[in-house]
């Protein structure tokens, strides 16, 4: 995959960062890299690529636009279709782990944990609103009760046109300040009390992204998006990166996957199924 994107932020945009919780990137996934994942995904979704769909979570979309209606969290193929609404385990695809693994990724992960730190991949998950349909995602800030150490940064690219018409990403610039504003949640979604005093629609920015722009976003940020009401689909590309020496605090292995430093996962290691889904 050729690379032409830049290897590093600014300190200005750095600074812009930290203070917003949020920082728009531009349009700087050239078009052919953009192209390329945009077909994956698709294949992908199809059963058409040589992916191992046994450790991939899929979630088809909602029907009605209720979250509580969304399908199953599993992981396996679920039919040859593109109303998917989310797909996880992408570090796995070796197309997608070679994007996540780009220099100026690194760079941030290295701003945000120190260059000493090995960074691991949480989620890298394949965001979906089909067309004139689309799940709403309620407020809530990206952290999970389940770590040592709460992961802060996650790297959004559009591969669609994310517009407010289509379900964009919303936020409240500046909340992530506010630290974690319900600890006691096991996924960090706030009550419906929270959302209406901290998320005033006055406040609210719409994250509008062109294809090939990428977002970087504070995991406390605090956000949200609404179902698709337009015939443009919005598909994004979301990677949660975290440091990598976190641990679970419930008796269970860590299943993070190591990205940036040692041991960390090679594409051109990964292997293909024997089998594509029926």
């Amino acid at each position: 995959m050729a690379n032409s994107l830049p290897e590093s932020l600014t300190d200005q945009q750095w600074l812009d960062y930290t203070r917003d919780g949020y920082l728009k990137l531009g349009k700087i996934v050239p078009n052919d890299m953009l192209a390329q994942l945009q077909q994956r995904i698709d294949d992908i979704m199809l059963g058409k690529a040589d992916v191992d769909y046994d450790r991939m979570l899929m979630q088809e979309d909602s029907a009605s636009g209720a979250y509580d209606d969304a399908g199953p969290q599993t992981k396996g193929h679920k039919g040859s279709h593109l109303n998917y609404r989310k797909i996880e385990q992408l570090e796995f695809d070796p197309l997608f782990l070679r994007y996540m693994q780009l220099p100026l990724y690194r760079h941030c992960c290295i701003r945000t944990y120190g260059s000493h730190v090995p960074v691991s991949c949480f989620r890298a998950m394949f965001f979906n609103k089909p067309a004139n349909r689309g799940t709403v995602l309620p407020w809530h800030q990206d952290r999970w009760n389940i770590f040592d150490r709460d992961p802060l940064l996650t790297i959004w690219t559009a591969l669609d046109p994310c517009t407010k018409a289509n379900g964009c990403v919303q936020i409240i610039p500046g909340s992530h300040k506010f630290g974690v504003v319900n600890p006691g949640h096991a996924s960090g979604f706030m009550t419906e009390e929270q959302a209406a005093d901290l998320c005033d629609p006055s406040k609210r920015v719409y994250l509008e992204l062109e294809p090939g722009e990428v977002a970087l976003l504070h995991n406390w940020t605090m956000h949200s998006s609404d179902v698709n009401k337009s015939d443009q689909s919005r598909r994004g590309f979301s990677t949660c990166y975290a440091d990598g020496r976190t641990r679970t605090t419930r008796d269970q292995p860590n299943e993070m996957s190591p990205i940036f430093g040692p041991g960390a996962l090679d594409p051109d290691q990964l292997t293909a199924p024997q089998s594509a889904p029926a």
